[in-house]
């Protein structure tokens, strides 16, 4: 018999939410009546074009034009089909305005829109307003269109959480530009393998970073991207932002580089607005994979996708608002920043915070919640661990009473950690929204919801309008096998099965679509599969994680691919590493996953510390200190088929015993890899 899961939230008065609004009048357009949110969900699913018709009219985004057709739901779903033909609509513009085109509800000219706050600064925030956004937005608009930015040109980001990676965002995406963006930690070779696929007109650059105390100088690294991008001719160069306003760096001897102020002036002091609006299915955005092989895949997100999906998944699944206060940790790196912009939408404030999130202290974050009266915060597992681990219990610190919602996302979030959460550390009317989905889709599988009860485990639900199932994860899969779903409570592969409209439209570079189609189709036919390893609770509907079902290295919530490690090792130690395998291991009794690093050095080459230091050193300098292995072992070798085969290795140190597939050419190469499962009883190297 299955067990029901301790309940730990419920919301006093669902009806009363916007989702409980959206439920009746959906309940009425239809004609049908819904007992729970699982029922809801289920109309969504099975009803896509008269369910997505129906958000589009109930949410009004600004746009022209009709369609002709929502979808067509007899296409495959690996055609990616194309939704709202005959929309035509702007990213920035749906952010900058409500509804209707320079209707301001809710956006007035004096209200706050944006706050800045940098690490160990949390009494200097800038706050910034909606008019002197729009203001800002405008003059830098100017300016790029001035310099010839058109649509469809890549505009490339390397830049801190702050007010002006915002202005660049909203001003590209305003002029339908494709915006793209990294983060300062990373290497000179990350950026590069980025801006040399995508191949940006401009790249937008901080000076300098700050993080854990620490001030960085980026002037070499703006250099040797400039040199990296000589072989492409359609970059034009890059803008220095002032991370310090009062004392920018001076970066007058790197060649094809200009201050921001320097690019303004073309501007001649026009700040006026003006939006290109683009096909619903046109591009606006591209992000990157953490694939487990090559360089890491550059995804093409659509503007009116994106919009439809963000705007249901913030007003109905979280509960954001015109009033809402959102604080979402996050670098310029990831997905979750598209999460934290996307706040605007909602007429709501956005706090920008760049930094560690525990500097000065380890409640950095919960001091900067009560002072800024935050309503939603959105965080990572790995953050309420070191809460939990340092015995701080927030609600006792500080005024946490304008807190309504919590997000956690980036990994998989504990059972302790939901109990601790309402047991000792937040107050108990807070709603802790766990979720996961992620940059291919720019949004969510799993999903909190304020109609349902609130259960220790996993994601409260699914998010409306997705179709989500649980497919045989032992099934082997390939180009027309069919998948077949499990019963629910039994893990196995979250896949997707029907066409939705924030699916990504291409991988840039990827013509006649294969990468595309082998990345997401290439194991079951016609049918998503993200690589999730999950089970559905047959009674909460809750979606239970059970781990990732790839090679994708996922340390404390920071996803990235091995490939990115390999090249390091590659074109630096090839004189006398043959070859590595590198896997994340994650036992049942590990809060975070590990990274262990396996080289197979050449005859005569000794493993010792200080070819661990030196291979440390690379990737930190390369990549970044999050790629930083945990471990490093030297081994006699490494399982193949025609390539390394990492999951069965990381299946092993992470404590399973597997049956080797026929298809290795050393099956027998596993044996090695099982003492790992125990590294703490052996001497090893750490990096």
């Amino acid at each position: 018999m299955t067990s029901l899961p301790r309940k730990i939230w419920e919301h006093p008065a669902p009806e009363s939410t916007q989702m409980g609004h959206f439920q009746r009048d959906l309940e009425k357009s239809t004609g049908r009546k819904f007992d729970s949110f699982h029922d809801m969900y289920m109309y969504s699913v099975k009803n896509r074009s008269a369910f997505w018709e129906f958000c589009w009219k109930y949410f009004q985004l600004i746009h022209e034009g009709s369609y002709t057709k929502v979808v067509d739901e007899s296409a495959r779903m690996d055609s990616v089909p194309e939704w709202f033909t005959g929309v035509r609509l702007n990213f920035a513009e749906n952010l900058l305005f409500s509804r209707v085109a320079g209707d301001n509800t809710d956006k007035e000219d004096d209200k706050i829109a944006v706050s800045e706050v940098r690490e160990g600064a949390a009494h200097e925030a800038v706050h910034l307003t909606w008019g002197e956004l729009r203001r800002r937005t405008g003059a830098l608009i100017q300016a790029m269109k001035a310099h010839g930015v058109v649509r469809g040109d890549r505009i490339a980001l390397c830049a801190a959480n702050s007010i002006d990676t915002l202005l660049v965002f909203l001003a590209s995406t305003a002029l339908g530009a494709i915006f793209s963006s990294s983060s300062t930690d990373m290497g000179t070779k990350g950026v590069l393998d980025r801006l040399l696929q995508i191949k940006p007109r401009w790249l937008f650059m901080d000076d300098l970073a700050v993080y854990s105390g620490k001030t960085i100088d980026l002037r070499p690294k703006i250099g040797e991207i400039v040199q990296g991008m000589e072989s492409d001719p359609e970059f034009e160069g890059v803008i220095a932002l002032p991370r310090f306003s009062l004392r920018p760096a001076d970066i007058s001897s790197i060649p094809r580089t200009k201050t921001l102020a320097e690019y303004l002036t073309k501007a001649g002091g026009n700040e006026k607005l003006e939006f290109e609006r683009v096909g619903f299915r046109d591009p606006f955005l591209v992000v990157y994979s953490s694939g487990t092989t090559g360089q890491p895949k550059c995804i093409v997100h659509s503007v009116g996708g994106v919009l439809l999906n963000s705007i249901k998944e913030g007003i109905l699944h979280t509960e954001l608002g015109p009033n809402s206060v959102a604080l979402q940790y996050t670098t310029t790196g990831w997905i979750m920043y598209m999460g934290a912009v996307q706040t605007l939408l909602f007429g709501a404030r956005v706090v920008l915070y760049d930094g560690s999130p525990f500097i000065p202290g380890i409640t950095a974050l919960v001091d900067l919640a009560a002072q800024e009266k935050v309503t939603h915060l959105g965080i990572s597992p790995r953050w309420l661990h070191e809460l939990q681990q340092a015995k701080i219990k927030p609600r006792e610190k500080v005024d946490l009473s304008s807190l309504q919602v919590v997000t956690s996302t980036g990994m998989v979030l504990r059972d302790a950690l939901f109990e601790w959460f309402y047991d000792e550390g937040f107050p108990s009317h807070v709603r802790l929204n766990n979720i996961s989905g992620g940059t291919d889709i720019a949004g969510c599988f799993g999903i909190g919801n304020p109609l349902a009860p609130l259960y220790v485990g996993g994601c409260a639900g699914c998010s409306l309008g997705i179709p989500v199932e649980v497919y045989d994860s032992t099934i082997e899969g390939g180009d027309g096998i069919k998948g077949e779903p499990v019963e629910e409570g039994v893990p196995g592969e979250l896949v997707a099965t029907s066409a939705f409209p924030n699916m990504p439209t291409l991988l840039w570079g990827d013509e006649g679509g294969k990468k595309y189609h082998d990345a997401y189709f290439g194991r079951f036919d016609s049918v998503w599969t993200h690589g999730d390893f999950v089970s559905i609770h047959p009674i909460t509907k809750q979606i239970v994680f059970h781990g990732r079902a790839d090679g994708v290295l996922n340390p404390s919530g920071v996803r990235f691919g091995s490939a990115e490690i390999y090249r390091v090792l590659e074109g630096q130690f090839s004189k006398e590493i043959v070859d590595s395998i590198c896997v994340g291991q994650r036992r049942p009794t590990d809060v975070d996953e590990r990274v262990m690093l396996f080289l197979l050095l050449k005859p005569g080459v000794a493993f010792t510390p200080d070819l661990v230091a030196r291979v440390k050193s690379a990737i930190r300098t390369e990549l970044s200190p999050r790629h930083v292995p945990m471990f490093t072992f030297e081994t006699p070798e490494i399982p193949s088929t025609s390539k390394k085969v990492e999951l069965p290795v990381k299946q092993i140190v992470s404590g399973k015993i597997i049956k080797p597939s026929g298809t290795l050419l050393n099956p027998k190469s596993l044996d090695f890899y099982y003492q790992f499962a125990k590294v703490e009883t052996l001497r090893q190297s750490k990096l």
